[in-house]
């Protein structure tokens, strides 16, 4: 899995002119899903996304956790995550999983994201064309990949 975790005051996602998700102060993050991903893989970045201390706390410092900070998370699906630019100008997207895989994992993340937080999460649409609007808090934005869990 393949996630960009943004620190954000706000974010919606729009699909069809009709807001499926919005929230305040917390994190938007994209989650790409490849074939070989496992529910270890999934298990392992949901606790990290939870844990993850990048808001400020008294003195300024990036040592709050949205759970300290009783945070949202707006969770989209995102395929392009695994876009291949080596050959040529046209992305190949082979790695990415195919929706039979990929959509069970997403709502799975969901679903664990909202237990770990003890709140619902906001969504997307899965494989829907959506509309994203975001105010990045800092900017803070962070890519982690459960394939390379040594440098994230």
């Amino acid at each position: 899995m393949r996630a960009v975790i943004q620190r954000v005051k706000h974010a919606s996602c729009t699909v069809d002119n009709k807001i499926t998700g919005q929230i305040q102060k917390g994190f938007m993050i994209l989650l790409g899903v490849e074939e070989a991903d496992t529910i270890e893989d999934l298990k392992w970045l949901g606790q990290k996304f939870i844990n993850l201390r990048v808001f400020e706390d008294e003195q300024g410092l990036m040592n709050k956790s949205i759970l300290d900070i009783d945070g949202s998370i707006l969770l989209i699906s995102q395929f392009t995550l695994f876009a291949q630019t080596k050959k040529g100008n046209r992305p190949s997207f082979i790695r990415a999983a195919k929706p039979d895989k990929a959509k069970p994992m997403y709502e799975e993340m969901a679903t664990l994201l909202s237990q770990l937080l003890q709140k619902e999460i906001q969504l997307g649409i899965f494989g829907a064309d959506m509309k994203i609007e975001l105010l990045n808090d800092g900017p803070v934005t962070i890519i982690m990949d459960t394939k390379d869990k040594d440098n994230f």
